[in-house]
């Protein structure tokens, strides 16, 4: 499938590299959306406003994990949004809870059900430490290995795998505070 959003003001090599790796962002949109009708979006929606999000005119699709992570990013900002935009909608706004799933990682999704809750959770761990939600960005958006995320951030696998720990425990103990 070709991809839509590709126009002729991104150069040659980053529109074939994003039609290269078009069908993994298609895989994360899903995970992104979890599988959930009760949003508007579709996968295919998703990459692309993703795309219109980053500006495809200062896109760097040459090397995989970056792309990959800030198109996930990218992503996740845009249902965000979305569902931000339903909930303040008339008479109260549609409020929606879109599952986040995935089968990524074993158990880092276990009691998350609601994206904004995780967004929160994401900005309270930035002020703690950003290089963290980079981490989780790369890791549990993006799909991306510990070698990828080290090379991406220029840091040894072993510190990845580390801070993908510490992120994963501030985010689980912050849930498990606020459930009722």
């Amino acid at each position: 499938m070709e991809p839509g959003p590709v126009d002729a003001t991104v150069p040659s090599a980053h529109r074939a590299r994003f039609v290269e790796l078009y069908e993994q962002l298609r895989r994360i949109a899903s995970r992104e959306l979890g599988g959930s009708a009760r949003t508007s979006l579709n996968t295919t929606a998703l990459v692309h406003e993703a795309y219109l999000k980053l500006d495809g005119r200062a896109l760097d699709a040459s090397e995989r994990g970056p792309f990959l992570a800030l198109a996930a990013k990218a992503m996740r900002h845009v249902l965000v949004d979305h569902i931000r935009a339903r909930m303040a909608g008339k008479r109260g706004g549609d409020q929606v809870r879109v599952p986040l799933a995935t089968d990524l990682v074993d158990g880092a999704a276990e009691g998350f059900s609601d994206v904004l809750e995780v967004e929160q959770g994401l900005r309270a761990l930035e002020r703690l430490d950003p290089r963290l939600v980079s981490v989780v960005e790369c890791r549990f958006f993006a799909g991306m290995e510990f070698n990828e995320i080290a090379a991406h951030l220029d840091i040894s696998e072993r510190t990845a795998q580390r801070d993908w720990r510490r992120a994963r425990a501030f985010l689980q103990t912050r849930h498990a505070g606020s459930a009722p």
